[in-house]
């Protein structure tokens, strides 16, 4: 009967350091999964902001494509054909000066 009781005291012993095992062993999956969930929730919410940045960046290069020249004055009321400067003579003869004394009036 003794014999029977220690066999027993020791599976006790044994069932009841599984058990710890199993409650470590719990507690560490649970934490993970915890972990695992506030993860995907900050993956979500970098993503979101990801998003944001790459909506933001092409948003700016649509605006820098639609930007006009400098130069371009369409809409403005501005005649382009008008103020065209047309050059016809571009040398002109020159007029050979003809050297005056203030004295005396001759050439």
């Amino acid at each position: 009967m003794s014999k029977e009781i220690e066999i027993l005291k020791n599976e006790n012993s044994n069932y009841i350091n599984e058990i710890e095992n199993l409650n470590v062993s719990l507690k560490l999956s649970n934490d993970f999964k915890e972990e695992n969930e506030n993860l995907k929730l900050e993956i979500d919410a970098l993503k979101k902001i990801f998003l944001k940045f790459s909506n933001s960046s092409n948003k700016l290069d649509n605006l820098l494509g639609l930007q006009r020249c400098v130069f371009d004055k369409a809409g403005l009321g501005y005649e382009e054909m008008n103020n065209v400067k047309r050059f016809n003579n571009f040398f002109f003869k020159k007029n050979e000066s003809n050297i005056i004394c203030n004295y005396c009036g001759r050439l």
